[in-house]
């Protein structure tokens, strides 16, 4: 049984600087590694001398996990094992068991996403057979699901879930910014700077329009809509837009109506210096995505018009200095990528005025807000 938050914070766990080997179970892309950081820094603490390495999925044809571009040289991970996602192929397990074996972790730390109590048990038996006899993380069937607060009506967030998992290894602080650093380097941090020459010395407002998921797209008209209000009121502050290659002409339509200096910067960085990018921008405009959570972890505001696929909560960034606008229509929670609702309810229906409102707030440097509404 892991020790709850509680236990952690009036007994936290010394350092184990006998343990020498740690293999770290983490799925997914950038977000889901941004949302571990707190987890990734915790676990380095807890076994300093221990070479830590990374089970995780990589893109397919890439020699490298998509989470190696958010870690990189940071540190907190010292390498990396093939993981192929949902994987029933009995030679492909065959392989990674022999891998973990020639590893020989003595501790495995189990990061992963809810899902179904039989494929956690099949997981903790694949490690048990791969000769692992140490296992943090998993709990009770209970234990790793989403707690939901009934006062607020929220679900737990992500990253509060996982440090609540491994909490034996002590306190994860995920409220301290100190946790979410990610350790750019000088160099990182001169090629944005570099990028964001052509805007001078403006202020700096940065936007991600695009996304990978049609079930999270508030539009691309929407967003050159609340771009050209935004410039016509900010004129004094520069616009970068940021995200994949594949995104530079939804970025390009976005930033149509901005009469001020701005760069598009989608597929000309790595992730690790759109992050040096977003940490010197005054506010952050965007959809639940990778470059939100780059944003959050460095303390920039976001105003974000939040998807209602998924129950409300569990991607917010903390409620600080963001600004969320999340509609629950009726089919909310449907877990879909693309939406197959007529008129996408959800996201059709936040405004452009909702959006200037919280756009206002966060230049102002406001508390931070959630606006949960409820569409019949």
């Amino acid at each position: 049984m892991n020790a709850s938050p509680q236990q952690a914070e009036s007994n936290p766990a010394r350092p184990d600087p006998s343990v020498r080997r740690v293999l770290i179970h983490r799925l997914g892309s950038l977000g889901d590694t941004v949302v571990a950081l707190p987890c990734f820094h915790l676990i380095a603490r807890a076994f300093p001398n221990a070479e830590r390495r990374l089970l995780t999925n990589f893109p397919v044809h890439a020699k490298a996990p998509a989470s190696a571009a958010v870690l990189g040289d940071s540190g907190l991970v010292h390498g990396y094992m093939r993981y192929t996602a949902g994987t029933r192929n009995p030679p492909e397990l065959v392989r990674l068991n022999l891998a973990i074996r020639r590893f020989a972790p003595e501790v495995v730390v189990y990061l992963f996403h809810v899902r179904p109590w039989k494929a956690v048990r099949r997981d903790r038996l694949f490690f048990r057979l791969a000769g692992v006899r140490r296992m943090i993380g998993i709990g009770s069937e209970e234990d790793m699901k989403f707690r939901f607060d009934a006062t607020t009506g929220l679900f737990e967030r992500e990253p509060v879930r996982l440090a609540r998992l491994i909490a034996e290894l002590g306190d994860a602080h995920v409220e301290d910014l100190a946790n979410w650093e990610m350790m750019l380097t000088d160099a990182e941090r001169g090629n944005a700077a570099e990028v964001l020459a052509p805007l001078g010395d403006l202020p700096l407002i940065v936007c991600g329009p695009g996304t990978k998921m049609p079930s999270k797209d508030w539009g691309q008209d929407n967003w050159q809509a609340l771009l050209g209000r935004v410039g016509a009121k900010y004129p004094e502050h520069g616009l970068a837009l940021v995200g994949a290659p594949e995104e530079a002409a939804v970025a390009d339509h976005a930033a149509a109506l901005w009469t001020g200096p701005k760069v598009n910067l989608c597929g000309r960085l790595v992730p690790r210096e759109t992050a040096a990018v977003i940490e010197r921008a005054k506010i952050f405009l965007g959809h639940d995505s990778g470059s939100m959570h780059l944003a959050a972890r460095a303390a920039v505001p976001c105003v974000i018009p939040f998807s209602a696929s998924l129950p409300p909560g569990i991607w917010f960034p903390p409620v600080a200095k963001n600004q969320i606008i999340f509609h629950r229509p009726p089919c909310s929670g449907c877990m879909l990528e693309t939406c197959n609702v007529p008129g996408h309810l959800c996201m059709a229906t936040v405004t452009f005025d909702e959006m200037e409102a919280a756009v206002d707030r966060a230049m102002r440097g406001e508390p931070g807000r959630r606006e949960l509404t409820v569409i019949p």
